[in-house]
């Protein structure tokens, strides 16, 4: 491994070719901001990622003439790109975007990531991003890393030797932090909804956010859960703290939260670092369904930006506007449904801030389904929680009526009368 200087770092990258950008937490900035500088003497670089963070200069002029973003998965800093003629998304499960590697979909030509520093064997860690970085390197023709002490030294197989690295820079900086955000009384609501449908034992999947963190409270008094997800956050440390998270009844791992990647707080990245009960995977493992559904009680908890009356989920746009990606929403509630005893959960707030119903007559033109009607059992909103599994499309509107926010029920009683009663 050479130790080099940004400016040669950012050399190596040549006009035309698809680098591919490690994420969350973990996004390389200090590198991928040197390739930026040498926006007047490049063209058609190609930059594939999931989620970033941080400012991307490459995503805003005058930069972007030199970059075309090709994303996975659609984060904020990004979003205004991807929706003009400056970048695009490619739908996919986060289960197999390794594929788009492995099987030469998208060759890669550079691998920009973080690790932390070699320890005495030459090996670094990938961190708390494994994902789909661990693919990336494996198939990149050039690997290109920014080193840095801060990155904590996780267990599972998020691990690079310094022979597989060709250049590499040195820094020093806090990773991206995701502070937890206060939940409101409607979150609490619905925490208590979901919580309740989550048995002893039940093996956990959940994202980043309030409801998901209004569900975690909730959990105090239950016993031995265990957590299979491709996100490890802050919400889940009390509950490992409490011993409510024990891991002891899951089939694969048992005793280990297994995950993908973490994003959260310093508090969280200090937890993770050599800590042994947590198993950092890649997401052709974590987002298997065949894998997942061999844990018992598998309950995944997702959320949706609207939902139609017969139960058609769109989470990842809104009508054309992507916003940001199918992820492993589907990757997750299906095994949720396949695994013995498990639940599929939909939890959002009845309404947008705006007021806007999030239970809808018809999805928003140009929306994309995220996840199908028939892959829809539970949605739970602040008015409580419905099971659509087995239901017809009349008595499924019926339902999602009945926990749609009051001032637009009238509204979809009219919608769902129009199309499902009238001769």
């Amino acid at each position: 491994m050479k130790i080099v200087t940004k400016t040669e770092a950012a050399s190596m990258v040549k006009s035309g070719d698809r680098v591919f950008l490690q994420g969350a937490a973990m996004t390389p900035n200090t590198l991928m901001n040197a390739i930026c500088e040498r926006y007047m003497e490049l063209s058609d670089v190609e930059i594939i990622s999931i989620h970033t963070e941080g400012d991307v200069m490459y995503a805003s002029p005058p930069y972007n003439k030199a970059f075309r973003i090709n994303s996975c998965f659609v984060g904020g800093n990004v979003r205004k790109a991807v929706n003009t003629n400056k970048g695009d998304y490619i739908p996919i499960f986060l289960s197999e975007i390794h594929l788009l590697f492995r099987r030469n979909i998208l060759p890669l030509d550079v691998a920009l990531i973080q690790v932390s520093p070699p320890d005495k064997h030459g090996y670094c860690s990938l961190g708390v991003s494994v994902d789909v970085t661990l693919p990336a390197i494996q198939t990149a023709k050039l690997v290109i890393a920014q080193i840095n002490p801060r990155v904590p030294r996780t267990h599972g197989d998020g691990i690079i030797h310094q022979s597989s690295i060709h250049a590499a820079i040195e820094v020093d900086k806090p990773l991206h932090v995701h502070p937890m955000g206060a939940i409101s009384e409607i979150e609490h609501k619905i925490g208590k909804h979901v919580a309740e449908l989550i048995d002893d034992g039940a093996t956990l999947q959940l994202g980043i956010g309030n409801i998901p963190n209004a569900v975690l409270t909730n959990l105090d008094n239950h016993r031995r859960l265990g957590v299979h997800t491709e996100m490890f956050s802050d919400g889940l440390l009390p509950l490992v703290e409490r011993g409510v998270i024990t891991g002891e009844e899951k089939t694969l791992k048992s005793g280990r939260i297994v995950t993908c990647f973490a994003a959260g707080s310093q508090k969280l990245y200090d937890f993770v670092d050599d800590n042994p009960i947590v198993n950092f995977k890649e997401a052709a493992y974590t987002n298997d369904t065949n894998v997942i559904l061999q844990n018992p009680k598998v309950t995944a908890i997702n959320s949706a930006v609207e939902i139609d009356l017969t139960g058609q989920i769109c989470a990842d746009s809104v009508g054309t506007k992507q916003i940001s990606g199918v992820g492993g929403q589907m990757d997750f509630i299906r095994a949720a449904s396949l695994s013995h005893g498990g639940k599929p959960i939909f939890a959002f707030t009845s309404q947008t801030k705006n007021g806007a119903s999030k239970i809808t007559p018809l999805l928003k033109s140009g929306a994309g389904v995220t996840t199908t009607r028939a892959h829809v059992h539970y949605v739970a909103t602040e008015y409580g929680v419905v099971n659509l599994f087995g239901k017809n499309l009349h008595q499924r509107a019926k339902a999602l009526i009945s926990i749609a926010h009051p001032d637009h029920r009238e509204e979809l009683s009219r919608a769902a009368y129009e199309r499902f009663e009238r001769d």
